[in-house]
């Protein structure tokens, strides 16, 4: 007989095609199968004659029809059981029932644990169901393969099926129910069995122990299951490494670490299995120093090519950030499991190593790996943040063919994907075919939208919830709330916020510190501030919060008084922090403020942040110190648009404008492009310094150059070059050219020129298109009656006061701004609220007549007054800027900067009489107002009188 004709190739090459012995009828197709067994047993290192012998016993039994031994079928059936060679197995039951040997309760048995450990549960339980008597070895076996395959249901009722049978549980069927009850969290059941044992007196058995410890300890009860864990008299490595594995399954981490070392205390020597729970556990506290030494007993030990402690290390290694060592102990897996990869890839992709974790994936798929919906989701949060859209779909669709696309898990993956790949409406299918919509998903959904700015649509889907009956939690709130400061809607903001405390959430720092952002930036401070004040515990997010909203709202004092109360409570602020304040006191000129923040951010580690950096360039800037500004600038680490265009508007500003010009130059040689902002500054500059032709080279070909259309402001400042120049007609054909209406920084730069230039028809026409673009602003009415006033037009000068009077609109008065020794200071016109005021107005009478001595004339013709000359002479010297600079003079140490910030443009006769002081005291005086900064020293000013 031919043993390898086409009819038994199957047997032999397959485990996957089985015989049912229950049906099998062809003698032929018997001798099959104990060809295969043979097979099968030099597979597993079985001596050819052993097997050759067994199945010749089998062979002379069917074909010569001897007496029935059951002796084979015994052996064979362990050795099947043990190798689980399914086939072989169904062999030898079919030569049972041929040979009338199923009868036999031990041969009936002895099938019953094979199909049980071969996970042919349906041929195991219908054996059982076909014995006359099954005894306690095949009930024991069934509950065994049910518990061990997962049906833990099914083991509960055959044991229940047993009890009822009146057959008694013994010291192996005890662990299998156990197990199925932990699996089910049955701890009712668990102790009726524990009940049970106790009686039986198998309490002290190893086995039964150690599952009734787990049992405890994985249904939470952990002071029982430890006690229990006491009361073992003899405690092997197993019984240490079960009430483990429960401690760090149940995030008790550092309970865990402590039995180890009271385990290893006692004499028992670790095993893989204990080494691989402790890494587990070192990885659940994050720290790796311990979790590195346990990996160097692995190796002591010999135990580092374990899988398990394989995995376990990737994980760890992954998990706390040494990706280098994960990969490293990857890579010595000489056949990686699914486990492996998913490990090393997951653990990139939570430390944002997007390209290594894709890397990784498709050196999986070309081992020949398949992936499982844990690789994948991996997988899909790497495109997300690499934004790989193509590839995302690829995955969804992937998912879609492995059938777990409906998964809510996998489902909030693709939602997050497409929603950080900018494809809401992908986002909102997918949202839309979820089976089953949970609040995650809900979540992912809302912030999907307002990550993309879609906020009406985020905020328009909160209500949709409560239809569905999904309910919120604090993560729906703070979204929705973000959305909702982005659309300034006050109203939404005070509804959720009566929601918040309608469900007892409110007090979550999650929605109070959304609350304040929200409340901030609808401009509602007063809202903002009860929130913060009201709120039990105060964090350093709500402390940023606050002092942004200050910032944002002009606040800039009420800003640092909440930044110094936030040291006070011990806060540690952060680099956005900073960079808040640092705007502040720009906004405040705060100088003196502003170098404590800065020791703050050096004090921090800040210095190399280049949020804190930009805005350290941005604030010595607006403080009046260009030199601090520039050294800011130069140790920028990695400087980009905002940094430069800082730098360039602060060289402008303060009257550098051939610096600012070159900076400009550098940039564009160091490839950086510049943006609208950008050159908004170097037209500035060109307009300080003068440099008319350079303007206009920049204007008429910035978009050619940098591809940046010119916006009205580019457009302001072009037309304030050409008035300054005194080409007025330039300028006004170029106003005329304009692709859109002009608006008020337009006319108020042709008014501004008309002034310097007294050119009475330009500054009448550019006055009619601001009193009707901006008729609540006073600065139009006098700057045109200056013009009267220059030509002498008094008349003029008296109607346009006569109509500024009229027209109730409230002249904004001259405010003046000096910081002495942290505090501020504020001066007004002829102010003597100061409680200084007497040294100061005697300064000024002794500068008055050192003043007049050096040649200085009042320029009494500014003055718009009625009154005599000596009156006007007199309001002249009392000017606010005039009285900060005394102030400075007498409150400050003799040569240091004086620094005065002012509301308006500084007037013409301070400016004069400025120049004049900082020659007569020797010191430098520094003067931002609207426009500008004025660095007054030696008798001459920085913007060349130009301003």
């Amino acid at each position: 007989m031919n043993l390898y004709n086409p009819l038994l190739k199957p047997c032999l090459n397959s485990r996957s095609l089985f015989l049912n012995p229950f049906t099998l009828k062809t003698p032929h197709l018997y001798f099959a199968n104990f060809v295969n067994f043979i097979h099968f047993s030099k597979k597993l290192g079985q001596p050819l004659e052993t097997a050759t012998t067994l199945c010749s016993s089998i062979q002379e039994s069917t074909f010569n029809a001897r007496a029935p031994s059951s002796i084979p079928s015994f052996k064979l059936l362990s050795q099947c059981t043990a190798s689980k060679s399914v086939n072989s197995g169904m062999a030898i039951h079919a030569y049972v029932i041929k040979i009338a040997l199923l009868k036999d309760l031990k041969v009936r048995s002895f099938l019953i644990k094979f199909y049980s450990k071969c996970s042919f549960l349906g041929l195991a339980r219908k054996l059982v169901d076909e014995s006359s008597e099954p005894d306690l070895v095949s009930w024991s076996a069934l509950i065994s393969g049910y518990a061990q395959n997962g049906h833990s249901e099914e083991a509960l009722l055959a044991f229940y099926e047993m009890h009822w049978l009146g057959i008694k549980c013994n010291e192996f069927t005890f662990p299998s129910v156990l197990k199925a009850c932990t699996a089910t969290k049955d701890l009712r059941l668990g102790r009726q069995i524990h009940g049970t044992v106790v009686v039986k007196g198998f309490e002290f058995n190893e086995f039964v122990a150690n599952s009734l410890v787990v049992l405890y300890a994985k249904c939470g009860n952990f002071g029982d299951s430890l006690m229990l864990f006491e009361s073992i008299p003899e405690r092997s490595v197993v019984a240490w490494n079960a009430l483990l594995s429960c401690y760090v399954q149940g995030d008790s981490f550092v309970e865990a670490v402590g039995l180890f070392q009271e385990m290893v205390s006692s004499g028992v020597r670790p095993n893989e299995f204990s080494l691989s729970t402790m890494i587990n556990a070192f990885t659940g506290l994050e720290d790796s120093d311990q979790g590195k030494k346990i990996h160097g007993y692995l190796i002591k030990l010999g135990y580092e090519l374990d899988p398990f402690s394989a995995n376990a290390l990737v994980d760890m290694y992954a998990k706390v950030g040494i990706l280098e060592d994960a990969v490293c102990v990857f890579e010595e897996i000489a056949k990686p499991d699914i486990v492996s990869w998913n490990a090393v890839i997951a653990g990139c992709v939570l430390h944002e190593y997007y390209k290594v974790a894709l890397g990784l994936f498709e050196k999986m798929i070309s081992s020949g790996t398949s992936p499982n919906m844990f690789t994948l989701s991996s997988a899909l949060k790497a495109c997300s943040g690499l934004g790989l859209r193509e590839l995302g779909k690829q995955l969804h669709s992937s998912l879609i063919k492995m059938n777990v696309s409906s998964d809510s898990f996998l489902g909030v993956g693709v939602i997050d994907m497409y929603s950080k790949c900018n494809l809401m409406a992908d986002a909102q299918l997918a949202f839309s075919r979820m089976p089953e919509k949970d609040l995650i998903a809900w979540n992912a959904m809302i912030s999907g939208y307002s990550q993309n700015g879609e906020d009406i649509e985020a905020v328009s889907l909160f209500p949709l919830m409560f239809e569905e009956g999904v309910g919120f939690n604090q993560t729906t709130l703070s979204t929705v709330l973000k959305s909702t400061a982005s659309l300034r809607s006050n109203n939404v903001c005070k509804q959720i916020h009566a929601l918040s405390i309608k469900s007892g959430v409110e007090a979550a720092n999650y929605v109070v510190n959304s609350l304040i952002d929200t409340y901030g930036k609808c401009g509602f401070l007063e809202d903002a501030k009860s929130v913060f004040e009201e709120s039990p515990i105060i964090d350093f997010v709500a402390f940023t919060s606050m002092i942004t909203a200050y910032v944002q709202d002009g606040q800039g004092e009420e800003a640092l008084k909440l930044y110094l109360e936030m040291q006070d409570r011990g806060i540690r602020p952060d680099p956005f922090v900073c960079s808040s304040l640092l705007n502040a006191c720009a906004n405040l000129s705060a100088y003196e403020q502003g170098k404590q923040v800065h020791v703050h951010i050096l004090k921090y580690g800040f210095f190399s942040d280049v949020f804190a950096g930009n805005s350290l360039v941005n604030m010595y800037a607006k403080c009046g110190s260009i030199d601090d500004a520039n050294s800011s600038f130069s140790e920028i680490p990695e400087r980009g648009i905002v940094s430069w265009s800082a730098m360039i508007g602060g060289l402008a500003q303060h009257g550098y404008g051939k610096e600012a010009i070159n900076l400009f130059n550098q940039m564009l040689e160091d490839r950086i492009p510049p943006n609208h902002i950008t050159l908004v500054s170097v037209l500035c500059a060109c307009n300080h310094a003068g440099l008319v032709d350079e303007a206009e080279h920049y204007f008429t070909s910035m978009e050619k150059l940098f591809g940046i259309e010119p916006t009205q402001e580019h457009y302001a400042c072009m037309i304030d070059i050409l008035g300054r120049a005194g080409k007025l007609d330039e300028a006004m054909q170029l106003v005329n050219a304009m692709p859109f209406p002009a608006n008020a920084s337009v006319w108020g730069a042709l008014l501004g020129a008309a002034r310097i230039h007294k050119n009475i028809e330009v500054g009448q026409q550019a006055a009619e298109m601001l009193f009707a673009l901006e008729p609540e602003k006073s600065g139009t009415h006098v700057l045109l009656a200056n013009i009267y006033a220059s030509a002498g037009m008094w008349d003029n000068v008296a109607k346009m006061r006569r109509l500024l009077k009229d027209s109730k609109v409230k002249k904004e008065p001259g405010i003046s701004w000096i910081e002495v020794k942290d505090k501020g200071y504020t001066f007004i016109v002829g102010d003597r609220s100061h409680p200084r005021s007497k040294e100061i107005y005697a300064k000024l009478d002794e500068l008055m007549d050192l003043l007049k001595k050096a040649g200085y004339v009042p320029m009494i013709e500014i003055d718009l007054h009625d009154v005599e000359r000596s009156e006007k002479e007199q309001l002249l010297l009392h000017h606010s800027e005039k009285l900060a600079v005394a102030f400075g003079l007498i409150a400050t140490p003799t040569g240091a900067p004086i620094r005065v910030k002012k509301n308006l443009r500084v007037c013409l006769d301070c400016h004069t009489a400025l120049k004049f002081i900082s020659n007569i005291v020797s010191r430098q005086i520094i003067v931002r107002d609207i426009n500008r900064f004025h660095h007054f020293r030696n008798g001459s000013c920085s913007c060349g009188d130009y301003w």
